[in-house]
């Protein structure tokens, strides 16, 4: 936890307190079979006790790279890696009280290849067209905020740099 004493410019003075980002953030990873699929994984989400769909995501270890993050996390969860990765923004969870940010990442030209990782339970990889996002956005197994506008800005990006 961090205090922040500020005086804003109106002379109003505040006391906030802020959880501070103690890692190197996180990526979460958009990585495409295809212009148009999306490889999701479904994982057990101890917060909700039960089995999500989402995006493969997980923290950048230190020394690495939100890039290396995310090639490693894909293998690990997915078991696939990545010859086309790109960070396309930084996500926050809640910029009003927490420092810290997620890069969104995707991936494209994939290949099989699996590393060992640190779930206790193999994914399962669910492929999901893009164009189908309503219907996803739609499902109660699919709840969580980042994987949601992570898909939604990649959808986007596609549209407007199909073959960037």
């Amino acid at each position: 936890m961090e205090r922040l004493d500020l005086e804003f410019a109106n002379g109003e003075r505040r006391r906030y307190e802020r959880l501070h980002n103690r890692g190197h953030g996180a990526v979460a990873v958009v990585p495409l079979l295809d212009d148009e699929t999306v490889l999701l994984v479904r994982e057990y989400a101890a917060g909700m006790h039960r089995y999500e769909l989402g995006l493969v995501k997980g923290r950048i270890d230190p020394g690495e790279t939100a890039l290396e993050a995310a090639d490693r996390e894909l293998k690990e969860e997915a078991g696939y890696g990545a010859r086309d990765l790109r960070v396309l923004r930084a996500l926050t969870l809640a910029p009003t009280y927490m420092s810290h940010e997620t890069q969104l990442v995707i991936a494209r030209d994939l290949y099989s290849e699996r590393l060992p990782g640190d779930e206790p339970e193999e994914l399962e990889v669910v492929p999901w067209k893009l164009d189908a996002l309503d219907q996803l956005i739609l499902r109660e197994d699919f709840s969580e905020g980042r994987s949601i506008a992570a898909l939604f800005i990649a959808r986007e990006w596609l549209r407007t740099r199909p073959h960037d």
